[in-house]
């Protein structure tokens, strides 16, 4: 489809989108804007919404921000217009993040705008995967959609697969005997209908019962009642998400890296989580690095494979939230350019 004019539905559309990215714990860290003179979406950081013991970097919150980022260029191409992202465009504005601007499309659409019915179905799934392995195209195509994002995907072998979750394990112990960050952690646990940022206390957050994989338990050392232990895959697979540089601009790569190959594995009916505990510790992270790798700036580790459907208990969004002013109803592009045929998801 294609539309002239950036209208109310078309703001709700890319908005929409945009908030469905994932966030480290839920916390969708970001707020968004309009500018009437560019016909850019801006987005800027909420800093009322970061992890002060997890995050105090603000790597994490970076990193959900990239994931909305390209959310928003998917929604724009799908609506037929040329997304042109910006990273960190004002200095001197640390809460400007980036900016989308909408231009009219001059010629092919981009490739990744077949990935918009993906948005609505991605969700982590923290549930047990099956021993079905997924196949190396599908992979390779996750590897390649975070190399056309400036990041890469690192697949290990088994070997290397068992020494990140390994490492994903001690971050995780560590977490849970931490009494600070514990508390940190279990405040964004939602009671039932009190807050759409999160994870719902109603949500299922079982724990391998064999202790293999280290899914994050926002409890503590106390297991809340009746919270269930399942086997979990034996093998499993993972990719970790990494860029050369470490700096803001990088950890805005690696978030829209991640967005990109986790759609690509939505539409190959592949089911995602994140493991981002190694990541909160220095010296953890730096054990995540990729063995042959000379510079290497790890960030989140994906695991992947074969599941239930557990839509149902996706974890819930909030409307987009203005960054400054609000968002006008409607603003009608200069130059009109031509239906895309191509775009018909």
């Amino acid at each position: 489809m294609h539309t002239d004019k950036i209208d109310a539905l078309a703001l709700e559309t890319l908005l929409a989108a945009a908030v469905a990215a994932p966030s480290i714990h839920n916390t969708q860290p970001w707020r968004f804007g309009f500018d009437l003179s560019t016909r850019a979406v801006t987005v800027h950081a909420d800093r009322s919404r970061s992890l002060a013991l997890a995050d105090p970097e603000g790597r994490a919150m970076y990193l959900s921000a990239g994931s909305a980022v390209f959310n928003l260029r998917v929604a724009a191409a799908h609506l037929g217009w040329q997304p042109v992202p910006h990273l960190l465009p004002d200095p001197y504005d640390p809460g400007l993040l980036a900016t989308v601007q909408l231009t009219v499309p001059a010629g092919t659409a981009p490739g990744y705008r077949t990935l918009y019915t993906a948005v609505s179905r991605r969700h982590s799934s923290r549930m047990p995967f099956t021993g079905r392995p997924v196949p190396e195209p599908v992979v390779a195509d996750m590897a390649a959609a975070a190399r056309a994002e400036g990041a890469h995907l690192y697949v290990p072998d088994i070997v290397h697969t068992r020494r990140l979750l390994r490492v994903t394990s001690a971050a995780e112990l560590r977490n849970t005997a931490d009494e600070a960050r514990t508390a940190e952690s279990r405040a964004w646990i939602a009671p039932p209908g009190s807050s759409p940022y999160g994870i719902p206390f109603t949500t299922s957050r079982p724990l391998d019962a064999a202790g293999r994989m280290p899914m994050r338990d926002f409890t503590g050392r106390a297991p809340a009642p009746g919270r269930p232990r399942l086997r979990f895959e034996r093998h499993a697979q993972v990719a970790l998400v990494w860029t050369v540089g470490d700096r803001p601009r990088d950890w805005l790569l690696a978030g829209q890296a991640l967005e990109r190959a986790l759609l690509v594995a939505t539409v190959h009916g592949v089911r995602t989580s994140l493991l981002h505990q190694a990541m909160e510790w220095p010296d953890l992270r730096a054990a995540m690095r990729v063995p042959a790798a000379k510079w290497c700036s790890p960030h989140v580790l994906i695991r992947f494979g074969y599941g239930p459907d557990t839509r149902g208990t996706r974890t819930p969004r909030a409307a987009a939230r203005p960054a400054d002013r609000p968002v006008p109803r409607a603003v009608r592009a200069s130059q009109p350019g031509p239906p895309d045929p191509g775009t018909k998801d």
